[in-house]
């Protein structure tokens, strides 16, 4: 076994149930683009509206269409460009699509995205709505980082939206539907919340949320290192004294980034750190006494979070979940409810 990615869904659905009871009453639509950040879009999906959900929400239309066979009767939102080729692909799988430059195809659902501050996608100003409009949008910048600025665009998008009628508004993220009440409107859009995972890269339990994935492997060779001996690519761990080292069969191409170099994993239950180098197929760990290979090595999970991993690597959860699913060929996956 090179590792073992575990998704569970019980997990989930109680972050499901814990953010709508944050959301009080406005609904709450699952992100899973992104193969549901690399949690499984279908299994994640199909939990968050038994949970709850009213929508899921991808970034395009051939990520909603694989959804559509299994799920008929769902609700899906595209929230990222279509082609001219899509659109009719779109309008025969029931999708809804976003309109980021304020063109309203004809036949299809349609939600006219507003740019109030992000400087991406969205059009600058409204015009009166076709028949075929459902929804109004605008996606927050700094809604994790900055909620003065939320709230600059937010009352931006209310102004705009104020006097609309029969359309649904929805600006909300993960992070302004925890911290920033006045932005859950209509509907919010959550996504790594979902997961269990923080907007803020702070613990998820400070939020009522639990980790929905975890991640393990396995010491496939432990050896002793004399003092003065190293271990991997460039010599970047130098045994200051004979050291146990165990080596993990995982790497760069399982998701386990190079610049991990330094964080904690669990083995036997206890935290060690990796040194050296990581390379594409393995990474080391300092122990503290000989172990048997087979020795479990949790990578993610039991109190390591994902979090700390981003801290190290100076990043966010978003990418380093993304890039497990890019790797999913090297791993096994399991999905289970607790």
């Amino acid at each position: 076994m090179r590792s073992e990615l575990r998704i569970d869904v019980g997990a989930l659905r109680r972050n499901v149930a814990a953010l709508r009871r944050t959301l009080d009453g406005s609904e709450l639509w699952a992100v899973v683009k992104a193969n549901a950040y690399g949690h499984g879009a279908l299994d994640c999906g199909a939990a968050a509206l038994d949970a709850g959900a009213t929508a899921l929400c991808t970034a395009t239309v051939g990520e909603a269409l694989a959804l559509r066979g299994k799920l008929p009767l769902a609700r899906l939102i595209v929230l990222g460009p279509y082609s001219r080729a899509e659109l009719a692909q779109a309008g025969e799988g029931g999708l809804e699509l976003v309109t980021a430059d304020g063109t309203i195809p004809e036949g299809v659902p349609v939600h006219v995205k507003l740019d109030t501050g992000m400087g991406r996608w969205g059009v600058s100003e409204l015009s009166s709505p076709s028949r075929d409009v459902v929804g109004v949008m605008t996606h927050l910048a700094t809604a994790d980082t900055d909620l003065d600025f939320a709230r600059v665009q937010l009352e931006r998008f209310r102004e705009a939206t104020a006097s609309l009628t029969g359309v649904t508004r929805h600006a909300a993220n993960s992070a302004a539907a925890l911290r920033l009440p006045e932005a859950r409107l209509d509907a919010a859009r959550c996504g790594i919340a979902l997961y269990g995972l923080s907007p803020f890269g702070a613990d998820p339990a400070d939020d009522g949320l639990e980790p929905v994935l975890s991640w393990r492997s396995e010491l496939a060779l432990v050896k002793l290192l004399r003092a003065g001996a190293s271990t991997g690519y460039g010599r970047r761990f130098v045994a200051a004294h004979d050291t146990w080292v165990g080596v993990v069969p995982v790497g760069y191409a399982d998701g386990f980034r190079r610049d991990l170099s330094g964080t904690e994993v669990l083995v036997e239950g206890e935290r060690r750190r990796v040194v050296g180098t990581v390379s594409m197929d393995a990474v080391v760990v300092e122990l503290d006494h000989e172990l048997p290979a087979g020795t479990t090595v949790t990578i993610v999970g039991d109190g390591i979070l994902l979090e700390e991993h981003a801290r190290v690597a100076e990043t966010i959860t978003y990418e380093l979940a993304c890039g497990l699913d890019r790797a999913l060929e090297r791993s096994s996956r399991e999905v289970l409810e607790s």
